[in-house]
Protein backbone atom coordinates (compact mmCIF):
# COMPACT_ATOMS: atom_id res chain seq x y z
CA UNK A 1 0.00 0.00 0.00
CA UNK A 2 1.34 3.43 -0.93
CA UNK A 3 2.31 5.92 1.68
CA UNK A 4 -0.33 8.17 -0.09
CA UNK A 5 -3.22 5.65 0.51
CA UNK A 6 -1.88 4.97 4.15
CA UNK A 7 -2.32 8.35 4.89
CA UNK A 8 -5.17 8.92 2.97
CA UNK A 9 -6.87 6.22 5.33
CA UNK A 10 -5.59 7.55 8.31
CA UNK A 11 -6.94 10.99 7.73
CA UNK A 12 -10.08 9.25 6.53
CA UNK A 13 -10.42 7.21 9.88
CA UNK A 14 -9.95 10.75 11.90
CA UNK A 15 -12.40 11.92 9.93
CA UNK A 16 -14.95 9.73 10.06
CA UNK A 17 -14.65 9.95 13.76
CA UNK A 18 -15.19 13.59 13.56
CA UNK A 19 -17.87 12.89 11.57
CA UNK A 20 -19.54 10.56 14.08
CA UNK A 21 -18.99 13.27 16.61
CA UNK A 22 -20.71 16.18 14.80
CA UNK A 23 -23.41 14.82 13.92
CA UNK A 24 -24.31 12.93 17.00
CA UNK A 25 -23.82 16.64 18.94
CA UNK A 26 -26.44 17.58 15.63
CA UNK A 27 -28.70 15.04 16.54
CA UNK A 28 -28.54 15.50 20.27
CA UNK A 29 -29.24 19.50 19.19
CA UNK A 30 -32.18 18.72 17.52
CA UNK A 31 -33.37 16.76 20.27
CA UNK A 32 -33.56 19.35 22.62
CA UNK A 33 -34.69 21.73 20.08
CA UNK A 34 -37.64 19.50 19.05
CA UNK A 35 -38.14 19.35 23.38
CA UNK A 36 -37.68 23.06 23.68
CA UNK A 37 -40.55 23.48 20.99
CA UNK A 38 -42.58 20.79 21.61
CA UNK A 39 -42.85 22.39 25.62
CA UNK A 40 -43.59 25.84 24.18
CA UNK A 41 -46.39 24.69 21.88
CA UNK A 42 -47.55 22.28 24.64
CA UNK A 43 -47.26 26.50 27.39
CA UNK A 44 -48.95 27.82 24.21
CA UNK A 45 -52.64 25.41 24.58
CA UNK A 46 -52.52 25.80 28.28
CA UNK A 47 -51.92 28.96 28.22
CA UNK A 48 -54.35 29.23 25.76
CA UNK A 49 -57.04 27.43 27.00
CA UNK A 50 -56.71 28.65 30.54
CA UNK A 51 -57.02 32.66 29.21
CA UNK A 52 -60.39 31.77 27.37
CA UNK A 53 -62.04 29.84 30.52
CA UNK A 54 -60.81 32.71 33.00
CA UNK A 55 -62.14 35.38 30.65
CA UNK A 56 -65.32 33.49 29.75
CA UNK A 57 -65.75 31.99 33.03
CA UNK A 58 -67.34 28.69 30.97
CA UNK A 59 -66.32 26.65 28.38
CA UNK A 60 -69.28 26.93 26.25
CA UNK A 61 -67.70 28.42 22.76
CA UNK A 62 -63.98 27.49 23.63
CA UNK A 63 -64.60 25.38 19.53
CA UNK A 64 -62.99 27.96 17.94
CA UNK A 65 -60.08 28.83 20.60
CA UNK A 66 -59.19 24.82 19.74
CA UNK A 67 -59.62 24.95 16.01
CA UNK A 68 -56.61 28.09 16.13
CA UNK A 69 -54.45 26.58 18.64
CA UNK A 70 -54.47 23.14 16.86
CA UNK A 71 -53.30 25.09 13.53
CA UNK A 72 -51.11 27.49 14.87
CA UNK A 73 -49.14 24.21 16.50
CA UNK A 74 -49.70 21.56 14.42
CA UNK A 75 -51.29 19.56 17.35
CA UNK A 76 -54.11 17.26 17.30
CA UNK A 77 -56.24 18.87 20.51
CA UNK A 78 -58.63 16.51 22.20
CA UNK A 79 -60.36 18.89 25.16
CA UNK A 80 -63.14 17.30 27.81
CA UNK A 81 -64.02 17.75 31.16
CA UNK A 82 -62.72 16.27 34.21
CA UNK A 83 -65.52 13.78 34.67
CA UNK A 84 -65.21 12.86 30.73
CA UNK A 85 -67.72 14.75 28.91
CA UNK A 86 -65.75 15.84 25.56
CA UNK A 87 -66.04 20.08 24.75
CA UNK A 88 -63.62 19.99 21.37
CA UNK A 89 -61.76 18.02 19.42
CA UNK A 90 -59.72 19.47 16.30
CA UNK A 91 -59.98 16.60 14.32
CA UNK A 92 -63.68 16.59 14.13
CA UNK A 93 -63.08 20.84 13.96
CA UNK A 94 -60.90 20.17 10.61
CA UNK A 95 -63.69 18.10 9.15
CA UNK A 96 -61.67 14.59 9.52
CA UNK A 97 -62.64 11.80 11.68
CA UNK A 98 -61.71 11.79 14.94
CA UNK A 99 -58.19 10.03 15.96
CA UNK A 100 -57.26 7.96 18.87
CA UNK A 101 -55.40 9.55 21.17
CA UNK A 102 -52.13 9.50 22.06
CA UNK A 103 -50.27 7.80 24.73
CA UNK A 104 -48.91 11.14 26.73
CA UNK A 105 -51.04 11.37 30.32
CA UNK A 106 -53.72 14.13 29.54
CA UNK A 107 -53.25 17.91 30.67
CA UNK A 108 -55.50 19.12 33.59
CA UNK A 109 -56.38 23.20 33.32
CA UNK A 110 -57.87 24.92 36.04
CA UNK A 111 -59.51 28.48 34.87
CA UNK A 112 -59.93 29.76 38.18
CA UNK A 113 -57.98 32.39 39.18
CA UNK A 114 -54.87 32.32 41.67
CA UNK A 115 -55.15 34.65 44.64
CA UNK A 116 -52.63 37.31 44.78
CA UNK A 117 -52.73 37.86 49.17
CA UNK A 118 -51.29 41.20 49.54
CA UNK A 119 -47.81 40.90 52.02
CA UNK A 120 -47.77 42.21 55.19
CA UNK A 121 -51.50 41.90 55.39
CA UNK A 122 -52.69 41.91 58.81
CA UNK A 123 -54.93 37.70 58.44
CA UNK A 124 -57.71 38.81 59.45
CA UNK A 125 -58.34 41.49 56.93
CA UNK A 126 -57.11 39.09 54.29
CA UNK A 127 -59.75 36.42 55.12
CA UNK A 128 -62.32 39.65 54.73
CA UNK A 129 -61.01 40.08 51.72
CA UNK A 130 -60.89 36.51 50.12
CA UNK A 131 -64.40 36.17 51.13
CA UNK A 132 -65.03 39.46 49.84
CA UNK A 133 -63.15 37.94 46.77
CA UNK A 134 -65.40 34.75 46.46
CA UNK A 135 -68.48 36.40 46.05
CA UNK A 136 -67.33 38.94 43.35
CA UNK A 137 -65.43 35.67 41.72
CA UNK A 138 -68.73 33.70 41.64
CA UNK A 139 -70.96 36.56 40.41
CA UNK A 140 -68.43 37.73 37.83
CA UNK A 141 -68.03 34.44 36.62
CA UNK A 142 -72.01 33.68 36.35
CA UNK A 143 -71.86 37.30 34.13
CA UNK A 144 -69.50 36.24 32.13
CA UNK A 145 -70.94 32.83 31.28
CA UNK A 146 -74.41 34.57 30.52
CA UNK A 147 -72.55 36.95 28.28
CA UNK A 148 -70.47 34.14 26.58
CA UNK A 149 -73.55 32.12 26.08
CA UNK A 150 -75.24 35.68 24.14
CA UNK A 151 -72.70 35.52 22.12
CA UNK A 152 -71.19 39.46 23.81
CA UNK A 153 -67.04 39.74 23.26
CA UNK A 154 -66.07 39.28 26.14
CA UNK A 155 -62.67 40.59 27.29
CA UNK A 156 -61.12 40.29 31.20
CA UNK A 157 -58.31 41.72 33.31
CA UNK A 158 -57.34 40.72 36.97
CA UNK A 159 -57.73 42.59 39.96
CA UNK A 160 -55.08 43.54 43.16
CA UNK A 161 -56.21 39.60 44.23
CA UNK A 162 -56.31 38.31 40.81
CA UNK A 163 -59.73 37.85 40.57
CA UNK A 164 -61.26 38.77 36.87
CA UNK A 165 -62.53 42.38 35.79
CA UNK A 166 -64.80 41.98 32.83
CA UNK A 167 -65.81 44.43 30.24
CA UNK A 168 -68.56 43.73 26.89
CA UNK A 169 -68.80 45.30 23.95
CA UNK A 170 -72.62 44.56 24.41
CA UNK A 171 -74.83 43.64 27.57
CA UNK A 172 -78.25 41.59 26.85
CA UNK A 173 -80.69 42.93 29.41
CA UNK A 174 -80.98 39.35 30.96
CA UNK A 175 -77.42 39.16 32.19
CA UNK A 176 -77.35 40.93 35.65
CA UNK A 177 -74.24 42.35 36.18
CA UNK A 178 -72.28 41.33 39.46
CA UNK A 179 -72.62 43.37 42.92
CA UNK A 180 -70.27 41.33 45.82
CA UNK A 181 -72.00 43.18 48.47
CA UNK A 182 -75.12 41.79 47.65
CA UNK A 183 -73.99 37.76 47.80
CA UNK A 184 -76.04 36.00 50.51
CA UNK A 185 -72.66 33.60 51.16
CA UNK A 186 -70.09 35.56 52.11
CA UNK A 187 -70.67 35.21 55.51
CA UNK A 188 -70.97 31.62 55.04
CA UNK A 189 -67.53 32.47 52.57
CA UNK A 190 -66.36 34.14 55.58
CA UNK A 191 -66.65 31.05 58.37
CA UNK A 192 -64.99 28.45 55.93
CA UNK A 193 -61.90 31.19 55.79
CA UNK A 194 -61.28 31.83 59.42
CA UNK A 195 -59.79 28.72 60.42
CA UNK A 196 -57.07 29.71 58.02
CA UNK A 197 -55.43 32.52 60.38
CA UNK A 198 -54.31 29.53 62.00
CA UNK A 199 -52.67 27.35 59.10
CA UNK A 200 -48.99 27.29 59.11
CA UNK A 201 -49.41 27.46 54.96
CA UNK A 202 -51.93 30.62 55.10
CA UNK A 203 -51.71 31.46 51.59
CA UNK A 204 -52.32 27.54 50.18
CA UNK A 205 -55.05 27.25 52.20
CA UNK A 206 -56.89 30.70 51.31
CA UNK A 207 -56.26 29.22 47.77
CA UNK A 208 -57.71 25.94 48.84
CA UNK A 209 -61.12 27.42 50.05
CA UNK A 210 -61.31 30.52 47.48
CA UNK A 211 -61.32 26.62 44.73
CA UNK A 212 -63.66 25.31 46.81
CA UNK A 213 -66.09 27.67 47.60
CA UNK A 214 -66.22 28.98 43.93
CA UNK A 215 -66.18 25.29 42.27
CA UNK A 216 -70.14 25.28 41.92
CA UNK A 217 -69.32 29.57 40.12
CA UNK A 218 -66.19 28.30 37.76
CA UNK A 219 -66.08 26.35 34.96
CA UNK A 220 -65.14 22.43 35.38
CA UNK A 221 -61.19 21.58 35.27
CA UNK A 222 -60.41 20.31 31.67
CA UNK A 223 -58.08 17.34 30.70
CA UNK A 224 -56.53 17.81 27.59
CA UNK A 225 -54.85 15.64 25.00
CA UNK A 226 -52.43 15.95 22.35
CA UNK A 227 -50.97 13.80 19.90
CA UNK A 228 -52.82 10.43 18.18
CA UNK A 229 -52.31 7.25 18.43
CA UNK A 230 -49.16 5.54 16.82
CA UNK A 231 -47.76 8.78 16.05
CA UNK A 232 -44.25 8.47 14.60
CA UNK A 233 -41.80 10.76 16.70
CA UNK A 234 -40.22 13.93 14.50
CA UNK A 235 -37.70 12.97 12.96
CA UNK A 236 -34.18 14.47 12.98
CA UNK A 237 -33.19 17.10 9.96
CA UNK A 238 -31.31 15.31 7.64
CA UNK A 239 -29.75 18.64 5.65
CA UNK A 240 -27.52 19.44 8.63
CA UNK A 241 -26.00 16.20 9.48
CA UNK A 242 -25.35 15.60 5.35
CA UNK A 243 -24.44 19.22 5.61
CA UNK A 244 -21.67 18.22 8.10
CA UNK A 245 -20.79 14.91 6.57
CA UNK A 246 -20.02 16.76 2.94
CA UNK A 247 -17.96 19.78 5.05
CA UNK A 248 -15.80 16.78 6.55
CA UNK A 249 -15.63 15.02 3.36
CA UNK A 250 -13.92 17.56 1.73
CA UNK A 251 -12.20 18.45 4.59
CA UNK A 252 -10.05 14.94 4.61
CA UNK A 253 -9.70 14.66 0.75
CA UNK A 254 -7.82 18.29 0.80
CA UNK A 255 -6.19 17.63 3.75
CA UNK A 256 -4.90 14.35 2.76
CA UNK A 257 -3.69 15.81 -0.90
CA UNK A 258 -2.06 18.16 1.09
CA UNK A 259 -0.64 16.80 3.82
CA UNK A 260 0.53 13.44 1.11
CA UNK A 261 1.90 16.21 -1.15
CA UNK A 262 4.01 17.75 1.55
CA UNK A 263 5.17 14.82 2.37
CA UNK A 264 5.81 12.67 -0.92
CA UNK A 265 7.82 15.56 -2.30
CA UNK A 266 10.48 15.13 -0.16
CA UNK A 267 10.14 11.69 -0.28
CA UNK A 268 10.45 11.31 -3.46
CA UNK A 269 13.58 13.86 -3.70
CA UNK A 270 14.81 11.37 -1.35
CA UNK A 271 13.93 8.46 -3.74
CA UNK A 272 15.71 10.06 -6.66
CA UNK A 273 18.83 10.80 -4.74
CA UNK A 274 19.17 7.67 -3.31
CA UNK A 275 18.88 5.75 -7.21
CA UNK A 276 21.14 8.27 -8.13
CA UNK A 277 24.03 6.96 -5.50
CA UNK A 278 23.04 3.45 -6.64
CA UNK A 279 24.06 4.49 -10.08
CA UNK A 280 27.15 5.41 -8.85
CA UNK A 281 26.48 9.75 -8.93
CA UNK A 282 27.98 10.49 -5.34
CA UNK A 283 27.38 14.35 -5.86
CA UNK A 284 23.78 13.47 -5.33
CA UNK A 285 21.80 15.42 -2.71
CA UNK A 286 18.40 16.73 -1.13
CA UNK A 287 17.26 19.80 -0.64
CA UNK A 288 16.92 20.29 3.50
CA UNK A 289 14.35 22.76 4.77
CA UNK A 290 13.08 23.14 8.05
CA UNK A 291 13.15 21.22 11.07
CA UNK A 292 10.73 18.05 10.99
CA UNK A 293 11.60 14.85 10.98
CA UNK A 294 11.31 14.88 7.11
CA UNK A 295 14.26 17.31 7.32
CA UNK A 296 16.40 15.27 9.52
CA UNK A 297 15.99 12.26 7.25
CA UNK A 298 16.99 14.88 4.21
CA UNK A 299 19.79 15.92 6.28
CA UNK A 300 20.68 12.28 7.66
CA UNK A 301 21.01 11.38 3.86
CA UNK A 302 22.85 13.99 2.87
CA UNK A 303 25.81 13.44 5.74
CA UNK A 304 25.44 9.96 4.31
CA UNK A 305 26.34 10.81 0.70
CA UNK A 306 28.78 12.93 1.99
CA UNK A 307 30.47 9.97 3.85
CA UNK A 308 30.59 7.59 0.62
CA UNK A 309 31.55 10.48 -1.25
CA UNK A 310 34.15 10.72 1.26
CA UNK A 311 35.56 6.84 1.29
CA UNK A 312 35.30 6.95 -2.45
CA UNK A 313 37.35 9.79 -2.32
CA UNK A 314 40.27 7.97 -0.05
CA UNK A 315 39.64 4.87 -1.76
CA UNK A 316 40.96 6.51 -4.89
CA UNK A 317 43.64 8.76 -3.60
CA UNK A 318 44.98 5.76 -1.73
CA UNK A 319 44.94 3.51 -5.18
CA UNK A 320 46.64 6.70 -6.44
CA UNK A 321 49.18 6.64 -3.51
CA UNK A 322 50.10 3.15 -3.36
CA UNK A 323 50.93 3.66 -7.12
CA UNK A 324 52.74 6.45 -6.87
CA UNK A 325 54.88 4.79 -4.38
CA UNK A 326 55.13 1.63 -5.99
CA UNK A 327 55.81 3.13 -9.16
CA UNK A 328 59.16 4.91 -9.12
CA UNK A 329 61.34 2.11 -7.30
CA UNK A 330 59.83 -1.32 -9.38
CA UNK A 331 60.79 0.70 -12.30
CA UNK A 332 64.27 1.09 -10.82
CA UNK A 333 64.29 -2.52 -9.74
CA UNK A 334 63.45 -3.52 -13.45
CA UNK A 335 65.49 -1.31 -15.27
CA UNK A 336 68.34 -3.23 -12.88
CA UNK A 337 67.56 -6.62 -13.91
CA UNK A 338 66.86 -5.89 -17.22
CA UNK A 339 70.76 -4.62 -17.23
CA UNK A 340 71.90 -7.34 -15.58
CA UNK A 341 69.91 -9.58 -17.55
CA UNK A 342 71.55 -7.71 -21.03
CA UNK A 343 75.03 -7.73 -19.42
CA UNK A 344 75.23 -4.09 -19.46
CA UNK A 345 76.05 -3.40 -15.67
CA UNK A 346 78.27 -6.04 -13.50
CA UNK A 347 76.34 -7.79 -10.54
CA UNK A 348 78.42 -6.18 -7.40
CA UNK A 349 78.03 -6.95 -3.93
CA UNK A 350 77.00 -3.33 -3.82
CA UNK A 351 74.32 -3.57 -6.50
CA UNK A 352 73.05 -6.87 -5.17
CA UNK A 353 72.43 -5.48 -1.50
CA UNK A 354 71.05 -2.41 -3.22
CA UNK A 355 68.44 -4.26 -4.92
CA UNK A 356 67.89 -6.23 -2.09
CA UNK A 357 67.39 -3.36 0.28
CA UNK A 358 65.17 -2.02 -2.41
CA UNK A 359 62.72 -5.25 -2.25
CA UNK A 360 62.95 -5.00 1.50
CA UNK A 361 61.35 -1.65 1.42
CA UNK A 362 58.33 -2.72 -1.08
CA UNK A 363 57.86 -6.05 0.95
CA UNK A 364 57.05 -3.60 4.27
CA UNK A 365 54.96 -1.33 2.12
CA UNK A 366 53.09 -4.21 1.43
CA UNK A 367 53.03 -5.33 4.80
CA UNK A 368 51.69 -2.04 6.20
CA UNK A 369 49.23 -1.43 3.83
CA UNK A 370 48.14 -5.06 5.03
CA UNK A 371 47.90 -4.13 8.87
CA UNK A 372 46.33 -0.71 7.94
CA UNK A 373 43.62 -2.78 6.40
CA UNK A 374 43.20 -5.89 9.38
CA UNK A 375 43.60 -2.36 11.88
CA UNK A 376 40.71 -0.60 10.17
CA UNK A 377 38.60 -3.74 9.37
CA UNK A 378 38.83 -4.68 13.55
CA UNK A 379 40.32 -8.33 12.27
CA UNK A 380 44.24 -7.22 13.46
CA UNK A 381 45.03 -9.86 16.28
CA UNK A 382 46.29 -8.33 19.49
CA UNK A 383 47.93 -10.32 22.56
CA UNK A 384 46.99 -8.29 25.75
CA UNK A 385 48.96 -8.66 28.85
CA UNK A 386 49.73 -6.15 31.29
CA UNK A 387 52.95 -4.22 30.51
CA UNK A 388 54.60 -2.04 32.25
CA UNK A 389 55.14 1.84 29.84
CA UNK A 390 58.64 2.52 31.27
CA UNK A 391 60.42 -0.94 30.45
CA UNK A 392 58.58 -0.74 27.03
CA UNK A 393 59.68 3.09 26.50
CA UNK A 394 63.46 1.81 27.85
CA UNK A 395 63.33 -0.99 25.23
CA UNK A 396 62.54 1.53 22.36
CA UNK A 397 64.71 3.70 23.61
CA UNK A 398 67.61 0.78 23.50
CA UNK A 399 66.28 -0.27 19.94
CA UNK A 400 67.02 3.26 18.23
CA UNK A 401 70.31 4.34 20.55
CA UNK A 402 72.64 3.41 17.56
CA UNK A 403 69.59 5.61 15.02
CA UNK A 404 70.37 8.30 17.46
CA UNK A 405 73.78 8.41 18.23
CA UNK A 406 74.28 8.43 14.16
CA UNK A 407 72.29 11.24 13.64
CA UNK A 408 73.48 13.07 16.28
CA UNK A 409 70.70 13.68 18.77
CA UNK A 410 70.31 12.75 22.69
CA UNK A 411 67.40 10.30 23.14
CA UNK A 412 66.51 10.14 26.70
CA UNK A 413 63.73 8.75 28.75
CA UNK A 414 61.94 10.07 31.82
CA UNK A 415 59.98 7.49 33.67
CA UNK A 416 60.00 7.85 37.34
CA UNK A 417 58.04 4.92 38.58
CA UNK A 418 56.48 1.64 36.61
CA UNK A 419 53.12 2.66 34.97
CA UNK A 420 51.05 -0.62 34.09
CA UNK A 421 48.55 -1.11 31.16
CA UNK A 422 46.76 -4.04 29.65
CA UNK A 423 48.05 -4.07 26.31
CA UNK A 424 49.29 -5.94 23.24
CA UNK A 425 53.33 -5.10 23.97
CA UNK A 426 54.56 -5.56 20.68
CA UNK A 427 52.32 -3.34 18.68
CA UNK A 428 52.65 -0.80 21.47
CA UNK A 429 55.76 -0.65 20.81
CA UNK A 430 55.76 -0.66 16.68
CA UNK A 431 53.51 2.72 17.68
CA UNK A 432 56.30 4.00 19.83
CA UNK A 433 59.09 3.07 17.20
CA UNK A 434 57.18 4.69 14.65
CA UNK A 435 56.75 8.22 16.67
CA UNK A 436 60.75 8.04 17.79
CA UNK A 437 61.67 7.16 14.27
CA UNK A 438 59.86 10.24 12.92
CA UNK A 439 61.05 12.12 15.86
CA UNK A 440 64.56 10.95 15.20
CA UNK A 441 64.59 12.14 11.39
CA UNK A 442 63.10 15.75 12.16
CA UNK A 443 65.72 16.45 14.74
CA UNK A 444 68.49 18.28 13.71
CA UNK A 445 72.17 17.16 15.11
CA UNK A 446 72.47 18.11 19.43
CA UNK A 447 68.74 18.19 19.60
CA UNK A 448 66.61 15.95 21.65
CA UNK A 449 64.05 13.52 21.72
CA UNK A 450 62.47 12.68 25.36
CA UNK A 451 60.18 9.85 26.19
CA UNK A 452 57.80 10.33 29.23
CA UNK A 453 55.40 7.68 30.98
CA UNK A 454 53.09 9.05 33.53
CA UNK A 455 49.65 8.09 35.28
CA UNK A 456 47.05 10.28 34.77
CA UNK A 457 44.05 9.61 37.26
CA UNK A 458 42.85 6.31 35.43
CA UNK A 459 44.61 6.83 32.69
CA UNK A 460 48.53 6.62 31.40
CA UNK A 461 50.35 9.29 29.20
CA UNK A 462 53.05 8.01 26.88
CA UNK A 463 54.78 11.60 24.85
CA UNK A 464 57.42 11.37 22.42
CA UNK A 465 58.83 14.93 22.69
CA UNK A 466 61.78 16.36 20.12
CA UNK A 467 63.02 19.75 19.32
CA UNK A 468 63.16 19.34 15.68
CA UNK A 469 61.92 22.04 13.52
CA UNK A 470 58.13 21.41 14.32
CA UNK A 471 55.17 20.91 11.72
CA UNK A 472 53.14 23.59 10.10
CA UNK A 473 49.75 24.23 11.95
CA UNK A 474 47.88 24.02 8.39
CA UNK A 475 49.65 20.37 8.01
CA UNK A 476 48.70 19.13 11.23
CA UNK A 477 44.96 17.91 10.31
CA UNK A 478 46.46 15.89 7.49
CA UNK A 479 49.34 14.34 9.84
CA UNK A 480 47.41 10.64 9.80
CA UNK A 481 46.65 10.34 6.16
CA UNK A 482 47.91 7.64 4.40
CA UNK A 483 51.12 8.23 2.49
CA UNK A 484 51.13 12.02 3.55
CA UNK A 485 54.05 13.30 4.00
CA UNK A 486 55.25 17.15 5.01
CA UNK A 487 57.84 16.97 1.57
CA UNK A 488 55.90 17.96 -0.88
CA UNK A 489 58.09 16.40 -3.65
CA UNK A 490 57.12 13.23 -1.27
CA UNK A 491 60.67 12.30 -1.35
CA UNK A 492 61.47 8.58 0.47
CA UNK A 493 65.40 9.49 1.12
CA UNK A 494 63.64 10.73 4.76
CA UNK A 495 62.85 6.95 5.59
CA UNK A 496 59.27 5.85 6.30
CA UNK A 497 56.33 4.60 3.93
CA UNK A 498 54.08 7.22 4.53
CA UNK A 499 51.70 4.63 6.78
CA UNK A 500 52.97 4.79 9.97
CA UNK A 501 50.79 7.26 12.03
CA UNK A 502 47.63 5.91 9.95
CA UNK A 503 48.38 2.78 11.29
CA UNK A 504 49.18 3.96 14.86
CA UNK A 505 46.48 5.87 15.44
CA UNK A 506 44.47 2.55 14.33
CA UNK A 507 46.31 0.76 16.90
CA UNK A 508 45.95 3.21 19.89
CA UNK A 509 41.88 3.06 18.96
CA UNK A 510 42.07 -0.80 19.01
CA UNK A 511 43.38 -0.56 22.41
CA UNK A 512 40.59 2.25 23.68
CA UNK A 513 43.06 5.29 23.44
CA UNK A 514 44.11 8.57 21.72
CA UNK A 515 46.55 9.90 19.91
CA UNK A 516 47.25 13.38 19.53
CA UNK A 517 49.94 16.02 18.13
CA UNK A 518 50.80 19.52 19.37
CA UNK A 519 53.65 21.25 17.66
CA UNK A 520 55.53 24.49 16.84
CA UNK A 521 58.07 25.45 13.96
CA UNK A 522 61.16 25.84 14.97
CA UNK A 523 60.37 24.51 18.56
CA UNK A 524 59.43 20.91 18.53
CA UNK A 525 56.51 18.57 17.93
CA UNK A 526 55.13 16.47 20.63
CA UNK A 527 53.09 13.02 20.16
CA UNK A 528 50.51 12.60 22.98
CA UNK A 529 49.31 8.52 23.28
CA UNK A 530 46.93 8.04 26.20
CA UNK A 531 45.48 4.91 27.07
CA UNK A 532 43.27 3.38 30.07
CA UNK A 533 44.77 1.82 32.71
CA UNK A 534 43.97 -1.52 34.15
CA UNK A 535 41.04 -2.04 37.11
CA UNK A 536 42.33 -5.19 38.31
CA UNK A 537 45.29 -7.36 36.88
CA UNK A 538 46.46 -8.41 33.91
CA UNK A 539 45.11 -10.69 31.27
CA UNK A 540 47.48 -12.69 28.99
CA UNK A 541 45.85 -14.68 26.04
CA UNK A 542 45.54 -13.62 21.68
CA UNK A 543 42.18 -11.74 21.05
CA UNK A 544 40.78 -9.48 18.29
CA UNK A 545 41.04 -5.69 18.23
CA UNK A 546 37.32 -4.23 19.81
CA UNK A 547 36.18 -4.03 16.32
CA UNK A 548 36.23 -7.43 15.58
CA UNK A 549 34.84 -8.34 18.97
CA UNK A 550 31.60 -6.65 18.50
Amino acid sequence: MSFRLRVLGLVALAATAATAWLTLRQANRQVQETAAADRREVSRITDGLRAYGFAHGTWDGVSPTVAGLARSTGQRIQVATESGVPLADSDALAGRVPRAPGSRPPLTIDARPVLRIPEGQVPRLSVKLVAHAIGEYRATAAYTACLTRAGAEVTARTDRFGVPRVSTDRRPPWCEEPDGDTDPLIQRDLDALLPCESERRFTSCLQRVFNERTRSAAPPRLEVRLGVRDESPPTLAAAPAAGVALAVALAVILGALLLSRAVLRPVRALTLAAKGLGDGDLRRRVPVSGRDEIAELGGAFNRMADSLQAGEERQRRLTGDIAHELRTPLANLRGYLEALRDGIVEPTPELLASLHKEALLQQRIVDDLQDLALAEAGALTYHRTETDLRELLEACRRAHRAQAETAGVTLELKAHRPVYVTVDPDRLRQVVGNLVGNALRATAPGGIVTLTAAPHGELAVVEVRDTGKGIPAEHLPHLFDRFWRADAARGRATGGSGLGLSIARQIVADHRGTIEVRSTVGAGTTFTVVLPMPQGGGQDGGEPGPSAMR
